[in-house]
């Protein structure tokens, strides 16, 4: 059996863009995929603390140091430049990888830098 568990999050990001007028999916900086541990084309669920609305889509990678986090097509409509969004992405894991397994929690600054 596979459980659905919590593996990485970025904390309080700042949306930069929203660009309707994309295929889908969030756009985000590189220092910050890799910091938190997001994969390029990975599922992610993404909590906008201004409105209340949740979504998930797939990750690219923005440039890096950009500071980027673009939600991109139809995820657009569900956030506005300047709201505060939570990042997540879950795993499968095994009971026995479950054991001891840390997640990844970034919690980026106002201008979406590493601190």
């Amino acid at each position: 059996m596979f459980l659905q568990m919590f593996k990485s999050k970025i904390h309080c990001a700042t949306v930069t863009e929203a660009n309707l007028n994309y295929v889908g999916s969030i756009t985000i900086d590189e220092d910050l995929m890799e910091a938190s541990n997001i994969m390029e084309g990975e599922r992610v669920q993404i909590v906008n603390n201004n409105n209340g609305e949740r979504l998930e889509t797939y990750v690219i990678k923005g440039e890096r140091g950009s500071g980027v986090i673009c939600l991109n097509g139809a995820a657009a409509r569900k956030c506005e430049v300047g709201d505060i969004v939570i990042i997540i992405a879950y795993a499968f894991m095994s009971p026995e990888e479950i054991k001891g397994f840390e997640p990844t929690i970034i919690f980026p600054n106002a201008q979406n830098a590493l601190q």
